[in-house]
């Protein structure tokens, strides 16, 4: 793909666009060895070389990582008080980074991070019913009515009703450990179902998305890049 020097650089976040101009022009950018001095010269992005301040500034059009969200972050790009959970992904080189969805503040688990709108369309689009599994604590004992009431769809106070989800219960007590699969995304969904079966969800986790699967191995907070297996499955 043919691209201007100057977005080049600026689009893997090394200054913005009238730094990265200056930059250019001071000759601190090279081109497969030669100094260019033309913010608007075309660069190839798939075989030329680039180099800024000395070190390599490889393009990469998109960028895809699988992070676990703690609790207590939100699930933006850039927000003036809060932190973001694109503020987490300290590796990243592109600037136009998003989640793809959104966890409630207090709710942990699996989020993709990544610039390709495509792919965010097809696993957020309500046409598509993409499956997303939950685990959950909940206060207060599930039970196979529950189960049923969850299959048939809950009345969750909208024009309608919630899609079929299916319920496993992995432990009925007290409090209650459960998995869900939901195929659609509505505000607070998870807990609003709960709350209408006249229950409390205490802990809420996001396992999967789509074919996506949470890496067990990463902590709340830590993240990675997607893999070639799953990038085949995804895009």
């Amino acid at each position: 793909m043919k691209l201007r020097l100057d977005k080049y650089l600026a689009d893997m976040g090394l200054g913005t666009r009238s730094e990265v101009k200056q930059a250019v022009r001071k000759g601190r950018v090279q081109v497969n060895g030669q100094t260019v001095r033309e913010p608007e010269y075309k660069t190839e992005t798939e075989t030329d070389q680039v180099w800024f301040n000395g070190q390599p500034a490889a393009y990469r059009e998109y960028e895809y990582y699988m992070l676990n969200k703690p609790a207590g972050v939100i699930s933006a790009s850039e927000d003036p008080r809060e932190r973001c959970v694109v503020d987490l992904i300290e590796s990243r080189k592109r600037k136009d980074l998003f989640p793809v969805g959104r966890l409630d503040k207090d709710t942990e688990g699996l989020l993709l991070i990544t610039n390709d709108g495509g792919l965010a369309h097809r696993l957020l689009s309500p046409k598509k019913h993409v499956d997303k599994v939950y685990y959950a604590r909940v206060q207060g004992r599930v039970t196979q009515e529950d189960a049923e009431l969850f299959r048939r769809g809950v009345d969750i106070g909208e024009k309608k009703q919630t899609l079929p989800a299916e319920l496993r219960i992995l432990n009925a007590g007290e409090i209650s450990e459960i998995e869900l699969t939901i195929r659609e995304g509505k505000f607070h969904q998870v807990k609003r179902m709960f709350h209408a079966a006249g229950k409390e969800v205490l802990y809420l986790k996001r396992l999967q998305m789509g074919p996506l699967r949470l890496d067990e191995s990463l902590k709340p907070g830590e993240y990675r890049t997607l893999n070639t297996q799953e990038l085949d499955i995804l895009c």
